[in-house]
């Protein structure tokens, strides 16, 4: 695991939104990423859809998490 290191403009705005989402600022961050790695990778979706892929996709196992 690694240290990304953001603006703290950024910073703030992770953190107002894993307030209103109920999340950590990890998992928010974390969720932000992958949303966007989709999109880049999906530029026909919209949000909704690739929202719902996220909320459906199977949790990394800890093999998987290790090795990144």
């Amino acid at each position: 695991m690694g240290i990304v290191k953001i603006s703290d403009e950024l910073h703030d705005e992770i953190r107002r939104a894993s307030s209103a989402m109920a999340r950590s600022i990890n998992a928010q961050a974390e969720f932000w990423i992958r949303l966007g790695m989709l999109a880049e990778m999906n530029p026909d979706q919209g949000y909704d859809q690739l929202r719902k892929q996220l909320l459906r996709a199977e949790p990394p196992t800890l093999e998987e998490l290790i090795r990144e």
